[in-house]
């Protein structure tokens, strides 16, 4: 009999796992993970941007968790030595109608305490000389780290406080009395109290222990490109486009990674299955019950031209290239290599809208984290602190 048990070894469990040691330092806790290692979906496959929080609503928990999320991992991994660094940022617009967008964003970030500076465009090519645009602001605590490596010192340090985490284990069944029954593969497991961060599986994992989320995971496949080794010095920092208000995704942008490498991406496509990685992954059942669920087709009839241009730069190199042009002119087809791709995991309510914000449920006995895409790796550590203070309340 476990104190708490936690559903999912993604970076969003892992943090929970820890936050829930520091609070409950007397109570047992277990982590099971399907996979034989830690951090092998969402954790794992994205470019490892810290994110500073400037997108989100005021008071809104992406807002707050991100924002203060950003500093603590920062601290984090200067405490523990993890490769990281805060290269700050560019917002650009690059078009007319984009600069009244770009103000906007400008004061959401005053508003949620982010020291966001407009930035002339003779300190735009300082910053970035191969960026074209109209207008820009510079957002100061922005970076890059490796998600994973931040994922597998939260696992170190869980478990080295005595913490257990079950590898190959995947949860077939819930019995959602008082304990907690979870029906693996490995067998039956115990716990008072249950925290699903099952990413892209975490509706279902929800129904399992009783709960309607009145929404659905729709997977989204983030295909990227990367430039040649010879073509990285045309991006030192990360170069993002004015967002596009009409289209809930930040749009192509460039991203130096931590190793060096420089993604350019995503784009934003259905995927065919949770975990379709490939343009070829399909998952038959997958695959019916996202495209029998009402709320895709109205979400779809109100960003059809957007969806349309996303499947198109998915198949065309050339329109992809394109995209990239409008914040760098000098990126040719050439320049740039496929990329592995991540998928991202959206809660989708039935009436065709976006979950906008991190997504909690809670019941007596059990807290399931129900929409956690980016900036989620960033917001970690506070959203583990965030369940530990709802479990208490």
């Amino acid at each position: 009999m476990y104190d708490f048990a936690i559903i999912g070894g993604g970076i969003v469990g892992l943090a929970t796992a820890i936050a829930l040691q520091e609070k409950y330092p007397n109570k047992t806790v277990i982590l099971v993970e399907k996979e034989n290692q830690c951090a092998v979906h969402q954790t794992g496959h994205n470019s490892g941007v810290i994110h500073s929080g400037i997108y989100y609503k005021p008071g809104s928990y992406k807002a707050i968790l991100t924002t203060k999320g950003n500093q603590e991992l920062v601290k984090f991994c200067q405490q523990y030595n993890i490769n990281h660094d805060v290269c700050g940022k560019l917002i650009v617009a690059c078009k007319e109608k984009e600069l009244p967008l770009l103000e906007n964003l400008y004061q959401r970030g005053l508003n949620n305490g982010i020291p966001v500076k407009k930035v002339s465009l003779e300190e735009v090519k300082e910053i970035e000389p191969y960026v074209s645009c109209l207008a820009a602001i510079q957002v100061p605590t922005a970076g890059i780290v490796d998600y994973k490596q931040v994922a597998q010192k939260y696992a170190e340090i869980f478990t080295n406080k005595g913490g257990e985490i079950k590898f190959n284990t995947q949860v077939m069944k819930i019995n959602s009395s008082s304990p907690q029954i979870l029906i693996t593969n490995q067998g039956e497991i115990q716990a008072k109290y249950l925290i699903n961060c099952g990413g892209l599986y975490s509706d279902k994992i929800a129904k399992m222990g009783g709960v309607e989320p009145r929404m659905k995971i729709i997977p989204f496949r983030g295909e990227y490109y990367e430039l040649k080794p010879q073509k990285r010095h045309l991006v030192k920092h990360l170069i993002y486009p004015v967002p596009n208000p009409d289209f809930p995704f930040l749009g192509v942008h460039f991203t130096r990674l931590i190793d060096g490498n420089i993604h350019a991406g995503p784009n934003a496509v259905l995927s065919l299955k949770r975990e379709g990685y490939q343009k070829t992954d399909f998952d038959l059942g997958e695959f019916a019950e996202i495209a029998t669920y009402s709320g895709l087709w109205k979400l779809v009839s109100k960003y059809y031209a957007e969806g349309i241009e996303e499947i198109i730069r998915s198949f065309s190199k050339n329109a992809f290239v394109r995209s990239l042009q409008t914040l760098i002119p000098e990126v040719k087809a050439d320049d740039i290599i496929p990329s592995p791709a991540g998928v991202r995991a959206q809660a989708l309510q039935t009436d065709g809208k976006l979950v906008e914000d991190f997504l909690i449920i809670s019941t007596n006995n059990a807290l399931h984290v129900c929409n956690a895409p980016s900036p989620a790796a960033t917001a970690s550590l506070e959203i583990g602190k965030a369940i530990c203070e709802q479990i208490s309340n």
